[in-house]
């Protein structure tokens, strides 16, 4: 019976997942509401009857997992310029929200002081998982999005740390000694934390730099010693292990030398499946008997965290800022919590429960109820609010391509001149480096993944245009964009004509957006832009109309249609191959040309018949 509940948490993982991807919501709703009807509605699954006492460490392990895939994230040249207030926010702004928290736990909901400390420190942490799908939803202007999306990636890893130091001062305090013998307790722990972590980075940089760790051992490698860094450190002093971790992920963040986003893209695919389990075990957990626990006091504590300690936070965090008032009252309001708190705060809660410390089974309810409030209400209303404040972003701008290769970058630079706005994404390094020498911002890596919904200004994308030689590329890119932003935004580019059945066949071609003519494929673009082709703009005019620009530009590829709007931005649309409204009078035509070819050439006639969608749409 074991391996079938197991096997139906996989699957019911999934499903959430796919139900968050379907409705454009956090997945957290989905398996919180998934765990709750398992476990405490319907009595179908009891954690603690499934796993026995393996529950404590799989919970531990998978807990310290989560954390070293985030402080991965957690560059220190990446600290300095995110702005006075995200420092702020993660600094005085955080211990704000403890203070505020705490208290309000201790004397409102008359908990231990131990447990309300505990509550404190884990609800500083907002989920940057939660956050990204609401920001892509709500659109605010870039202020408040920059803001919202560094906090949420920087305070993942600290406000753990931070939440993990405050356990373990009130673990020792708790156990009655004296003041001298806890703080040696305290910093001995500490010390280990930090030292295994230390060493356990320098250890894993020396095997990848020295490749005495072949590359195909990179994740299962770093795996197995996030794990027996975790298990040692918490054998060496008690509940050092997820400062440990914590530790060494961010040994190999600030690595500059160090290739590692292989085993960052493959730490995001674990967690998803370590995160989506554990929400529903952990969930499941719950028990009718510990909700009914919480009286009504809980209202006044959820209005202090909603409308007292964040506002407090913003306040402090944003004084003396240029910050409009607008944005400071929506981030006011935007603060959900999310996997991060629940998980960490159920392994401290297991931890104290073995202690005997009172209130400790209020712990999980309470971050529970505080999860799902922030999530559920701010959902909701994010996007009302940035209405009525008008801090919303006008309609998205921006085209993202698929692809910095020298294609791409050709036709970027070519956008750029017409004042249109690009963005670029490629995971090889030496493409992006080349793109931003161009001036193009490009994002390094995989655009389908998680750490792009954090990086990437998804917000402003208007276009995707996949540009990559590799059609695998483009059809992952076509799949993942077409719903994220709607099939008719997304569009691809042929590799060659050699694959045009294995391209139908292809996610890339589902679309129908096919890009740039029958003879627009990449190894024909890439062939002009070697010889010396080059992107160039031409306005038709009632002197010069289209048809007339096809017999002047015979060779050329048209590749954009441009027209300057009313508010003086343009609007574009690419050519496509089943493009069925030509250009018109007073619109740019962008194309690429041949070499040492000019724009207007004389006309000649041309005894082929139409192969470019340009002559198609003539005819």
């Amino acid at each position: 019976m074991s391996a079938i509940y197991i096997a139906g948490i996989a699957v019911f993982s999934v499903i959430a997942q796919w139900l968050a991807w379907a409705l454009k919501v956090p997945a957290i709703l989905f398996l919180l509401l998934i765990g709750l009807l398992l476990g405490p509605l319907t009595g179908q699954l009891s954690p603690d009857d499934l796993l026995g006492d393996l529950l404590f460490p799989v919970v531990s392990l998978s807990v310290a997992i989560i954390l070293f895939e985030g402080s991965l994230t957690l560059h220190f040249r990446e600290l300095k310029g995110i702005g006075k207030i995200v420092r702020n926010l993660c600094s005085i702004g955080m211990f704000s929200t403890f203070v505020i928290v705490a208290l309000s736990a201790y004397f409102i909901l008359d908990l231990d002081w131990r447990v309300a400390a505990v509550l404190g420190a884990v609800l500083v942490v907002t989920g940057p998982t939660v956050i990204a799908p609401m920001l892509n939803a709500m659109r605010p202007t870039q202020d408040i999005d920059r803001v919202l999306r560094w906090e949420g990636i920087v305070i993942d890893p600290i406000g753990a740390l931070f939440a993990v130091l405050v356990f373990e001062a009130v673990s020792f305090v708790g156990k009655g000694e004296v003041l001298s013998h806890t703080l040696i307790a305290l910093f001995s722990t500490l010390g280990v934390g930090i030292s295994v972590g230390v060493v356990a980075g320098w250890i894993t940089s020396a095997l990848i730099r020295k490749e005495w760790l072949p590359y195909e051992l990179h994740k299962f490698g770093i795996l197995a010693l996030v794990l027996f860094s975790f298990t040692a450190s918490n054998h060496l002093a008690h509940e050092s292990g997820l400062l440990a971790v914590t530790i060494f992920g961010i040994w190999l963040a600030n690595q500059d030398d160090l290739e590692i986003d292989s085993v960052l893209e493959f730490k995001e695919d674990l967690s998803m499946i370590l995160i989506s389990s554990l929400f529903i075990l952990l969930a499941a957990r719950l028990q009718l008997s510990d909700l009914m626990l919480l009286d009504a006091e809980i209202f006044i504590f959820l209005a202090i965290v909603l409308f007292i300690a964040r506002p407090i936070c913003i306040a402090i965090s944003t004084y003396n800022t240029d910050l409009p008032l607008k944005s400071r009252i929506l981030l006011s309001w935007i603060a959900p919590r999310g996997i991060v708190a629940a998980a960490v705060g159920s392994v401290f809660a297991l931890s104290m429960m073995e202690s005997q410390i009172p209130d400790a089974n209020k712990l999980v309810p309470l971050i529970f109820t505080v999860i799902i409030v922030t999530v559920v209400l701010q959902s909701l209303t994010a996007t009302p609010l940035a209405k009525l404040l008008g801090v919303r972003q006008p309609s998205p701008n921006t085209l993202l391509i698929i692809g910095a290769n020298h294609v791409a970058r050709a036709i970027a630079k070519g956008l750029k001149e017409q004042n249109i706005d690009v963005y670029l994404s490629d995971p090889a390094w030496e493409n992006c480096k080349m793109a931003r020498m161009d001036g193009l911002p490009c994002y390094y890596g995989n655009p389908q993944s998680e750490h792009a919904e954090r990086y990437l200004p998804l917000t402003t994308i208007q276009s995707v245009l996949a540009l990559s030689p590799n059609r695998h590329h483009n059809a992952l890119g076509v799949q993942y964009f077409s719903h994220l932003l709607s099939e008719q935004n997304v569009f691809s580019l042929r590799s060659s004509t050699n694959h045009a059945k294995a391209n139908k066949d292809s996610a890339t071609f589902l679309s129908r957006q096919v890009l740039f003519g029958e003879q627009g494929y990449y190894a024909k673009l890439s062939s002009l832009i070697a010889k010396g082709g080059k992107v160039s703009a031409t306005r038709l005019s009632e002197e010069f109309d289209w048809q007339q620009y096809l017999e002047v530009n015979k060779e050329a590829i048209p590749l954009f249609i441009t027209t300057d709007s009313n508010n003086g931005e343009s609007q574009i649309r690419p050519f496509v191959i089943d493009m069925k409204k030509p250009p018109e009078q007073g619109e740019r035509i962008i194309a690429l040309q041949p070499p040492k070819m000019s724009v207007l050439k004389e006309p000649t006639q041309s005894k082929e018949g139409p192969t470019s969608v340009g002559e198609k749409l003539s005819q």
